[in-house]
């Protein structure tokens, strides 16, 4: 064998690499939450819901307003749970605690005191999900698959602790995603993850209703740097007008400041984004003195400012630009989030836009401008009604008038009774600079939607975008779609 050879072969030993494999025993897991073990096992995983439970996990018997977990103790035991967290005494091994929830978020705390990653914690109105997502298959790619993530939306007070109590402890980076309705809410989930870098993709009206204004909105989000363990670094967005607030906010709480976007005094800044063959962007950006060249695959304006997000945010990590490079270069979309379907209909194939589980403003105008750079022979829009805008809300749908026309759609399937004031917008015959009008159809639900596609007819050719707040329940309408897959 030669010397280069021995070389790539060689795999380096690490302290982590002499940790045991299981994820927590039945003792470390009666001390991390106060509890007593009933039974000597160990566990390979941690779940909240018995329809999720694999072989070797932890089942954790949560109470919620309407429902207690502790009644599906027996089905997760039955679906390969090895092991139950209870507040009461069960058939089987578990660890009894007074509080199940409580004692998720202490194993949460243990698990987040026993690692020596980096944790990166994110946050925004706008895009959280998939720059968490990009951010962590950066680093799961430098970090010889030692990387760590919540999965899907896991960015409440359950999904947070939940995500790090599965956090192994091998680990060399860990990306977890915080979400709000409500001011403080992102305060205590930072003082679980104690990030050493936090991130916020944008600022922008999502749950306005709530907090009354974008300046409150701005000022929940940054709560995330409260967390910061001391040294760690603030990502902010500068194309905002917030931009002030939120470094004020960072540098208030003794965070290191990296700034990425547009504007000519961002740290990480946008020098140049050409479209490419395939829907997605070629990207030219400049951190300092260096230049950054990469392919962003996501389609759209907004993921090439995601991408400035993911790059900075992997530089003050510690990860591998090149690999985060690779990674942006290889991403497809989320379900729900971007995904792309290629769907059978007459005369050929149709294109369905899958953004059916979140809607706000900003990422409603975001997606319907992504539609209009689509080549399609016609553009269908599928828009839910976006939640938790409160008094804002009928101002909000009808500015949507301007950004269908704008996107050259073609018949637009509005769903839900917030856009009753973008239905009465469109009635007045608007039309785009050549005059064609946009026909529309307002339904009640996602029922009546899929007949209104149904009749309208789609063909060979087509694009169609679906988006709207997850309550509307437009995933139906994918899926109705996507049984024609192919």
């Amino acid at each position: 064998m030669n010397a280069i050879a021995a070389k790539i072969l060689r795999w380096p030993n690490l302290e982590a690499d002499r940790l045991r494999l299981a994820l927590w025993t039945s003792a470390e897991i009666a001390a991390a939450t106060g509890g007593t073990a009933y039974g000597e096992f160990q566990v390979s995983g941690v779940e909240m819901d018995s329809r999720d439970v694999r072989s070797g996990d932890l089942f954790v018997a949560l109470r919620g307003e309407a429902m207690d977990g502790h009644r599906f103790v027996d089905k997760a035991f039955a679906n390969g749970a090895v092991a139950a967290l209870v507040d009461r005494p069960v058939d089987g091994p578990h660890v009894l605690v007074s509080d199940t929830s409580s004692a998720l978020e202490a194993l949460a705390n243990a698990a987040r005191n026993r690692v020596a990653a980096t944790i990166v914690g994110v946050t925004g109105s706008v895009g959280k999900t998939g720059v968490k997502e990009a951010i962590f298959a950066s680093l799961e790619r430098s970090s010889r698959g030692a990387s760590h993530r919540s999965i899907r939306s896991y960015n409440n007070h359950v999904g947070v602790p939940l995500s790090l109590s599965r956090m192994d402890p091998r680990s060399r980076f860990g990306v977890f995603e915080m979400g709000m309705n409500n001011a403080g809410e992102i305060a205590h989930l930072t003082s679980l993850v104690r990030p050493n870098v936090a991130v916020i993709t944008t600022i922008a009206p999502a749950h306005i209703e709530n907090l009354g204004s974008e300046e409150a909105i701005a000022d929940a989000k940054a709560e995330i740097f409260g967390g910061l363990e001391k040294g760690g670094t603030a990502v902010i967005p500068t194309d905002t007008p917030h931009f002030e607030r939120l470094r004020d906010a960072a540098v208030a709480a003794g965070a290191r400041v990296v700034s990425f976007g547009r504007a000519a005094h961002a740290d990480m800044r946008l020098l140049d984004a050409i479209p490419d063959s395939s829907g997605g962007s070629l990207v030219t950006a400049a951190l300092g003195a260096h230049r950054l060249c990469y392919t962003v695959a996501e389609p759209g304006e907004h993921w090439v400012n995601n991408s400035l997000a993911v790059m900075a945010t992997v530089h003050a990590a510690g990860g591998d630009l090149g690999a985060a490079g690779l990674a942006l270069a290889e991403m497809g979309g989320l379900k729900g989030r971007g995904a792309r379907l290629r769907v059978a209909v007459p005369g050929g194939h149709a294109l369905v836009i899958d953004e059916s589980y979140n809607a706000n403003p900003a990422s409603m105008r975001a997606t319907l401008a992504q539609l209009g750079q689509t080549p399609a022979t016609r553009r269908v829009a599928v828009l839910g009604a976006m939640k938790e805008l409160g008094d804002f809300a009928p101002g909000f749908h009808a500015q949507l008038a301007e950004p269908l026309i704008g996107a050259d759609v073609d018949y637009a399937v509005l769903v839900g009774d917030e856009m009753t004031a973008l239905a009465r917008e469109l009635g007045k015959g608007l039309a785009n600079a050549l005059g064609k009008p946009l026909h529309f159809a307002h339904c009640a639900n996602a029922g009546e939607a899929i007949a209104a596609l149904e009749e309208f007819g789609l063909a060979g050719g087509d694009a169609v975008l679906v988006k709207g707040s997850n309550s509307v329940g437009l995933a139906r309408v994918v899926a109705h779609f996507a049984a024609r897959e192919g």
